[in-house]
């Protein structure tokens, strides 16, 4: 009953009062609200930057997360062109090797090796239907890998230089100095993949890194002048000098051959 009577009032006062007074009060009580609403609108505005924010946030985001798959397949191309360059040039010094040696040079691949006989034999695809024969020496552009050995129709198993049984007339590039190379007997595993030539004299004068070729001997499988690798090390033994030899072909990761099948 008391709000009825308090709104009656305020409603007599208000028409009772000139328009320029209702005018002015409207204005005081507009300036009293204005700084709320002020407020209210900034905060509004504010709200609706956090908004925008975190839109952006979320737009750039995603954008990371796809420049990053770009780059990623931009690495693997990039790798992947590496690769074909690298297969690239060494077929190319293969092919022209295989045109200024005065060999016959049959290509073969290399199909499987022994895990057990790793630095002992290979099989290549090649056979006696392409003219491949026991006995043939293996090489590279780089250098002598071995001799094959069994010869079916398309395949041929290879013997390393770096096996025991493979011997091989050799001499030091530069001196009279011959002997015979075969693979190292395995004492330890720093000594896989390298060769002894032995049969030296004690009194050579040898030194590391020089070269070492084949002798070429009468009746022998390898003709003269084909790298088997270079001088690691010299050691005078009771009755002769041996030398530690590095094969220069890389036996552990080479791919492709050539069985040298004749002269041209």
């Amino acid at each position: 009953m008391a709000l009825v009577v308090a709104v009656l009032a305020v409603a007599i006062y208000f028409s009772t009062i000139s328009p320029s007074a209702m005018q002015s009060m409207q204005s005081t009580f507009m300036s009293m609200l204005s700084p709320f609403l002020r407020t209210g609108s900034a905060v509004q505005e504010n709200i609706g930057s956090v908004g925008r924010r975190l839109q952006t946030l979320d737009e750039l985001e995603v954008e990371n997360k796809k420049l990053s798959v770009e780059n990623r397949e931009l690495r693997a191309e990039n790798n992947l062109l590496n690769e074909l360059e690298v297969e690239n040039n060494r077929l190319r010094m293969a092919l022209d090797f295989r045109e200024r040696s005065s060999f016959k040079l049959m290509p073969a691949r290399i199909i499987s090796r022994d895990s057990s006989t790793w630095w002992n034999t290979i099989r290549i695809n090649r056979g006696f239907e392409d003219g491949v024969e026991a006995d043939m020496p293996v090489v590279t552009d780089l250098g002598v890998v071995g001799k094959t050995t069994t010869v079916s129709k398309n395949e041929a198993i290879v013997v390393l230089i770096t096996d025991e049984t493979c011997r091989i007339a050799a001499k030091i590039d530069g001196t009279r100095e011959q002997g015979i190379i075969t693979g190292l007997r395995i004492q330890e595993k720093a000594s896989e993949g390298f060769l002894q030539m032995n049969f030296l004299s004690k009194s050579a004068k040898i030194s590391p890194s020089q070269q070492v070729l084949t002798a070429g001997v009468a009746h022998g499988s390898f003709p003269p002048g084909l790298v088997i690798g270079r001088v690691k090390e010299f050691r005078l033994r009771a009755l002769d000098g041996q030398a530690i030899v590095e094969p220069a072909v890389n036996l552990a990761s080479v791919e492709d051959v050539f069985v040298l099948i004749g002269k041209k």
